[in-house]
Order: structure tokens, then C-alpha cells, then sequence
């Protein structure tokens, strides 16, 4: 059949779709958890226990719970963890730092590779019978892979000895 030379013809793969039905099917009134939250709570109606629903802040768990786990303390993984509770009276300490800097490092690229760690600070609180000591340490880090900018973390070990 030849054409006519008055009438054009198109394809339905150019249509695309209107600009309020995409809106429409982005909309998702129940977005989809990533992971669960620790410490582990009931959660709302639609979820047994309280998620996470952003990838962030389930790194961020996870590299809180990477931090604060001790060697042996992880069923079926003994070396799971930072282990800084034994470094935890000499934090403050220039040597101490050091090796809790080497600890972290060494988790962090074993079990989250792509966080990308950038700071690292202490703070000492000894009270009065100078037996106990509050630990506040202070990560920095990014994730590349996800664009992130840089966030904080704070973790704190009570130690007494």
C-alpha cells in the first residue's frame, strides 16, 4: 500500500505517558524497609518491629553494632567486631587511640567495605573514684557509593576496672 503524501504516521513507542499518572505510580504511601532497627522494638501496624527505611541510617546501625561488638560476642563469628572494650580504660591515649583506629579500620573494610572512614576522636570522663570512666568516640565517615556527605557517629563505653 503506498503512502499518501497528506498523512503521516507515528509509532506508539514515542507516546510516553502524562506527566500525573507518573507522579502517580512514584507515590508510595507504604515505602519498603531496609533493614531492622537496634536495639529491637515493637514496631507500628504495618511492621512487627520498628525498620529502617533509608539505606543511611541502616549503615549507621550497623556501623554502631560493628563498633561496639566485642571478639567472641557474635554467634558463629568470633572475630566480628572491633573489640575496644580491653583498650577501653587507655582510650585518650595516643598509643590507644592508635590501635583503636587500627581495630575499627580493620572491621570496617572486613565486614562494611563500602564505608569509607575519615575521622576519629575520644573524649575521657573519669569520675571521682577514677575506678570508672565514660568513653566517647567520635567516627566520621562517608559512603561513596551512595553520594553521602560526611556523617558522625558517636559511641559510648562505660568502663570500670
Amino acid at each position: 500500500m503506498a503512502s499518501r503524501q497528506d498523512r503521516k504516521e507515528y509509532s506508539f513507542k514515542s507516546v510516553g505517558t502524562k506527566a500525573s499518572v507518573t507522579a502517580a505510580q512514584r507515590y508510595n504511601p507504604n515505602p519498603t524497609p531496609v533493614g531492622i532497627a537496634t536495639p529491637m522494638q515493637l514496631g507500628n501496624k504495618n511492621n512487627i518491629f520498628k525498620m529502617h527505611y533509608s539505606l543511611e541510617d541502616t549503615i549507621k546501625d550497623n556501623l554502631r553494632n560493628l563498633v561496639l561488638t566485642n571478639h567472641g560476642e557474635r554467634l558463629g563469628r568470633y572475630d566480628f567486631g572491633a573489640n575496644l572494650m580491653g583498650l577501653s580504660l587507655e582510650l585518650g591515649s595516643e598509643s590507644a587511640d592508635s590501635e583503636a583506629m587500627l581495630r575499627i579500620k580493620t572491621a570496617v573494610q572486613k565486614y562494611l567495605p563500602f564505608v569509607t572512614l575519615v575521622g576519629f576522636a575520644t573524649e575521657v570522663d573519669r569520675f571521682d573514684n577514677k575506678e570508672v570512666a565514660k568513653v566517647d568516640l567520635f567516627l566520621t565517615y562517608t559512603i561513596p557509593r551512595l553520594g553521602m556527605k560526611q556523617h558522625g557517629l558517636k559511641v559510648t563505653l562505660y568502663t570500670a576496672g
